[in-house]
């Protein structure tokens, strides 16, 4: 425990006493949630070597939410790991072994055990230096967090609660602080400085004021982190149960002008003639209205948080002041869409992911054609073909984009929304709009036209999707009037 929080002697039995009823707390919930751990234990024991409960998992253990994911520290080297778990597990792999790390699956439990170390970064290394250490204690405090530097020692002769650092109290405070000093801990891994803002949306904890003091400063750091880490954090981050806590420490640090520089910049100035929405505070709205209506689209859903918080970053490439008062951003869904895809490319999304949130994005303004609800069939069939297997995203989307505080209005476009969904439900079961196709096959178009494969096909059977969305099913036999007649224009 760093000098400035050693406690007098009446809170020193205090803080024994907290221990002890942690150590029981914690023992109770692992017995409960992971039995497998004493078994796991016993064996590492019988071997010589020690293994503790550590990180993570103590802390959730501590509020009462223990997964099946486990973290587990040892003196055992990784090698020695392995062979124990080979013996105990039904399966085994060792990809992280060269850093310390060997895991296992029995049953419905994953483990996760390393040798005790610290990590450190060089000033301009992507690659963490790795050093193994010989004691608990010491793994302990290069850990992240306070709350993540606990443990609970599972092979003495009774469990044994270890915090070294007073995580304990600052898990009851909901409070982030490092076990080291923070320059110090993000000096050695500057994406802590990210798992910071994780961990608040997460556990809606705060952030102590020497951290978010060394966030700022430190920023520039993060540089030498890879992309790929970056994206693992950011993505975690807005599947937490708070995102808003975390994007807004991210933005007012300064650290997401280095990961995602397309959110601070939302942040447009507004001057007294020209109004209107904060742009910003629209995004991270539409993301929070995004999550409320996800049962939609099964439950959390990477692909609507992602679009949620980027759809509008077109808008400061695009923004324009209207003479009189007023702003304008013309085809800002266009820009945006490129934006979106070439940032989460530098992130090292996968291609599946950057592709729909690019068209997601690009269809975000459709509805606002649809107006009062004078849609033709015509047009109710092009929203469907355009989104495609995207559709029940498009429809969370636009309901989450509607930010207005004007409840008659909030009203009026949920009303007209449902009166496009009530249209598509009725096309489907009329057209199977999902399954939109010419009313020829290419096949047919050769033959009829006497034609091999190549371009002319594709262009025949373009004009025969066009008809098909313009006039609904046509039969073949309409179809194949229709398309000499168009083949004779060409020929003409």
């Amino acid at each position: 425990m760093p000098s400035s929080q050693k406690p007098s002697g009446q809170q020193n039995a205090a803080s024994q006493a907290g221990l002890s009823a942690a150590s029981e707390m914690a023992l109770t919930s692992l017995v409960q949630r992971a039995p497998l751990a004493s078994s796991l234990a016993s064996v590492f024991k019988e071997k010589g070597f020690t293994l503790a409960l550590v990180g993570g998992p103590v802390r959730d253990a501590l509020l009462g939410r223990l997964g099946n994911d486990l973290d587990f520290t040892t003196n055992a080297p990784a090698l020695e790991s392995k062979k124990i778990l080979q013996k105990w597990a039904d399966n085994v792999w060792d990809t992280g072994i060269e850093f310390g790390t060997v895991a296992a699956k029995r049953s419905e439990t994953t483990v996760e055990i390393t040798t005790y170390r610290s990590d450190t970064y060089s000033s301009d290394s992507r690659k963490p230096d790795v050093e193994f250490g010989t004691s608990i204690e010491g793994d302990l405090s290069r850990r992240d967090f306070t709350v993540n530097s606990m443990a609970l020692e599972l092979t003495g002769a009774t469990p044994e609660f270890i915090d070294p650092y007073g995580g304990l109290i600052d898990l009851a405070n909901k409070v982030l602080r490092t076990p080291n000093t923070p320059e110090n801990s993000f000096s050695d891994d500057p994406l802590r400085m990210l798992r910071a803002a994780r961990f608040a949306s997460q556990l809606n904890f705060e952030i102590a004021p020497e951290v978010l003091s060394a966030m700022k400063e430190m920023a520039d750091r993060l540089e030498i982190i890879s992309a790929e880490r970056i994206r693992d954090e950011i993505t975690k981050l807005l599947m937490s149960a708070h995102p808003r806590i975390g994007i807004t420490i991210l933005v007012d640090t300064g650290l997401a002008a280095k990961v995602l520089p397309e959110i601070p910049q939302l942040r447009l100035e507004v001057d007294e003639h020209h109004h209107h929405k904060d742009v910003y505070e629209h995004s991270i709205t539409v993301l929070e209205q995004a999550i409320a209506l996800e049962d939609r689209l099964g439950g959390p859903n990477l692909v609507i948080r992602l679009v949620a918080l980027l759809h509008d970053i077109g808008k400061p490439k695009t923004r324009a002041l209207i003479p009189g008062g007023g702003v304008s951003f013309h085809h800002h869904e266009v820009v945006g869409a490129r934006l979106a895809k070439s940032r989460l490319k530098a992130l090292r999304f996968s291609s599946e992911i950057i592709e729909e949130v690019e068209t997601l994005i690009a269809l975000h303004l459709r509805f606002h054609g649809y107006g009062d609800g004078e849609w033709t069939d015509s047009a109710v069939r092009r929203y469907v073909r355009d989104a495609g297997p995207l559709l029940d995203h498009l429809h969370v989307l636009t309901r989450a984009d509607c930010t207005t505080r004007n409840a008659r209005k909030a009203a009026r476009l949920a009303a007209t929304y449902d009166g496009l969904e009530d249209r598509i439900a009725t096309l489907m079961e009329q057209e199977e709009l999902s399954k939109i196709r010419p009313d020829l096959d290419g096949g047919e178009v050769m033959q009829l036209l006497d034609l091999k494969p190549g371009a002319t096909v594709g262009r025949a059977l373009d004009f025969l999707l066009e008809l098909r969305m313009d006039q609904g099913p046509l039969g073949k036999e309409r179809a194949t009037e229709l398309l000499h007649e168009w083949w004779a224009k060409q020929n003409g």
